[in-house]
C-alpha cells in the first residue's frame, strides 16, 4: 500500500489493518512466504513501528484469512456486482481481512468496518474504493456468519488438487479432518534436550506432556523470553518431526549422516542422544542458523555444506536420515500460505528431486546400514510412492516396518505397511500434529 498519511496520525489499530493487507498481497500475488513477508513488513513496511501487540494482530489476521481463503472470498463475491478491477491496489485483502476479523476472529464489527474503511482511506489505489469498502464489511458484519450456515467451508477453503489427492489417499471424511485441523492455530512444541528433565521444564513451562515426549504449550507467547531457552534447554519441534530419529534405535556412539540438515532439529535430537552427527546441508547460511542453535543447546555436530545429490566423501555410515525437501503441505497448521504457494506442478517436480537425492543417499549407506527417508508432506506422491520406486530400483534395500512401541504405541500413526504416517487430525484432543511421512529401509549386508 501507499502511504497518504503518516502513521502516528491516524487510529490506533490501523498499522495492524494495514499490515494483514500488505502480507495477504505479499502471499497471494506476489507468491512469498508468510514468514518472510511478516519480516519484510516489521521491518521496511506498516508494521515497522506498530506495537508487539499490533504486529501480532496483523499476522493473526493474515494466518486466519489464509486458512479460510476459499469462504471468505466466496462470500466477498456474493455482495460485489463485479470482480474488482486490478487499479483496485489492496482493496480485495482488506476486504479480506475485514471478512477474517468479523467472520473468524470475533472482532466487534464496529471495529473491523472502521479500520477497514480507513486502511483503504490511506492507500492511494484503495481510496477510491473506500464506500465499496465500506459498504460491503458493512453487509458482512449484517449477513456474514448466516451466510456460512449452507457452505461447505471444507471444499471451498481446501484447493482443487489438495482435495482429490487427500480424498483419494486418506477418503473424504479423513481429508474433512485435516482441513478443520488447519482451522486452528497450532500450539507450540517443544524437544528437551535431556529426557530426565522433562518432567522439570513440562511443570516451569506449564505444558502438556504428549504420549511422544514432546512438551506442548498453548498460548506460549514470546518463544525467547520462555524459561529454559536461554539455558538452552530446549528447542522447537513439532511432535512429528521429532518421530523420524526414533527409527534408528539406539544412537548413543554411532555416527549418523543427516542430509538436507537445517534448520537442525532432527541433528539436535541426535545429538542429544549421543550420536556423532554429520549435519549436511546445500545452503551455507541455513547451516550457520543450525550452528547458532546447537551452540545454545551446548551440543556438537559437524556441518557440511553441500549438495546431497552429488555428495561424495568417499565413505559411507551405518545410518543415514534424508528429510527431503518437498512441498510441506503437512505444516499447513503453522503455516497457511504453503497450501496457497505451492501446485501440483511443484509436487511433480520435487518428486523428481526427492528421487535423486534417495538414490544418491542409498550410496552413503553402509552394508547392514539403516536409512530413513521423510517429508513433511501429506502427498503420497511424496512419501510411500517414491519409496515404493525406490525399491524396485534397489534390490540391495528392503522395507525394516516400523512397530508401534517404537513411536509411543500410538499405531493410528503407522500405516499398513508398517511407515510413519502422521496427519494433522491426529490427536486432536491435544492440539493436532503435522503431516509426516517416514519410512525405515535397510541395507542388506
Amino acid at each position: 500500500m501507499n502511504d497518504l498519511a503518516p502513521e502516528n496520525t491516524v487510529a490506533p489499530g490501523l498499522a495492524a489493518r494495514r499490515g494483514a493487507a500488505e502480507l495477504l498481497g505479499a502471499v497471494l500475488q506476489r507468491r512469498r512466504p508468510l514468514d518472510e513477508a511478516f519480516t519484510v513488513e516489521m521491518a521496511t513496511g506498516h508494521l515497522r513501528d506498530a506495537s508487539p501487540r499490533d504486529r501480532a494482530f496483523a499476522r493473526q489476521i493474515a494466518a486466519t484469512a489464509l486458512r479460510h481463503l476459499g469462504t471468505i472470498d466466496h462470500v466477498i463475491a456474493t455482495m460485489l456486482d463485479r470482480e474488482l478491477p486490478k487499479r483496485a491496489g489492496p482493496t480485495q485483502n482488506i476486504l479480506r481481512a475485514g471478512a477474517a476479523e468479523m467472520l473468524f476472529l470475533g472482532v466487534a464489527a464496529h471495529a473491523a468496518v472502521d479500520m477497514g474503511v480507513e486502511a483503504a482511506a490511506h492507500d492511494s489505489a484503495a481510496r477510491h474504493f473506500k464506500p465499496l469498502v465500506n459498504a460491503v464489511l458493512r453487509r458482512l458484519a449484517r449477513e456474514g456468519k448466516n451466510a456460512l450456515d449452507d457452505l461447505d467451508t471444507e471444499r471451498l477453503d481446501t484447493r482443487a488438487w489438495l482435495w482429490e489427492s487427500w480424498c483419494a489417499a486418506y477418503g473424504e471424511e479423513t481429508a474433512r479432518a485435516i482441513v478443520r485441523a488447519h482451522y486452528a492455530d497450532p500450539p507450540l512444541d517443544i524437544s528437551v534436550k535431556r529426557a530426565d528433565e522433562r518432567a522439570h521444564w513440562a511443570t516451569a513451562l506449564g505444558a502438556e506432556t504428549l504420549p511422544t515426549g514432546t512438551l506442548r504449550l498453548k498460548g506460549a507467547g514470546r518463544i525467547e523470553a520462555l524459561p529454559g531457552f536461554a539455558e538452552g534447554a530446549w528447542w522447537v519441534q513439532d511432535a512429528a518431526a521429532a518421530l523420524p530419529v526414533r527409527l534408528f534405535g539406539d544412537v548413543a556412539g554411532g555416527e549418523v549422516l543427516d542430509l538436507c540438515a537445517a534448520p537442525g532439529g532432527k541433528t539436535a535430537e541426535l545429538a542429544s542422544l549421543g550420536a556423532q552427527v554429520t549435519a549436511l546441508d546445500r545452503s551455507g547460511p541455513r547451516l550457520e542458523r543450525l550452528k547458532e542453535n546447537l551452540a545454545r543447546l551446548e551440543l556438537a555436530a559437524e556441518t557440511v555444506v553441500a549438495d546431497a545429490g552429488t555428495f561424495a566423501p568417499g565413505r559411507t555410515w551405518a545410518r543415514v536420515l534424508l528429510d527431503a525437501p518437498c512441498t510441506a503441505t503437512g505444516t499447513a497448521r503453522r503455516h497457511p500460505d504453503v497450501l496457497h504457494l505451492k501446485s501440483s506442478a511443484d509436487r511433480d517436480k520435487l518428486c523428481q528431486l526427492q528421487a535423486k537425492l534417495l538414490a544418491h543417499a542409498a550410496t552413503l549407506v553402509a552394508p547392514g546400514g539403516l536409512l530413513v527417508y521423510c517429508t513433511c508432506s501429506l502427498e503420497p506422491a511424496e512419501g510411500a510412492a517414491q519409496v515404493e520406486a525406490f525399491l524396485a530400483a534397489h534390490e540391495e534395500f528392503s522395507h525394516v516396518p516400523i512397530d508401534a512401541s517404537e513411536i509411543a504405541g500410538l499405531p493410528e500413526l503407522l500405516t499398513p505397511a508398517g511407515d510413519l504416517r502422521t496427519l494433522p487430525s491426529h490427536l486432536a484432543a491435544q492440539g493436532g500434529l503435522d503431516g509426516f511421512y517416514a519410512a525405515r529401509l535397510g541395507r542388506r549386508g
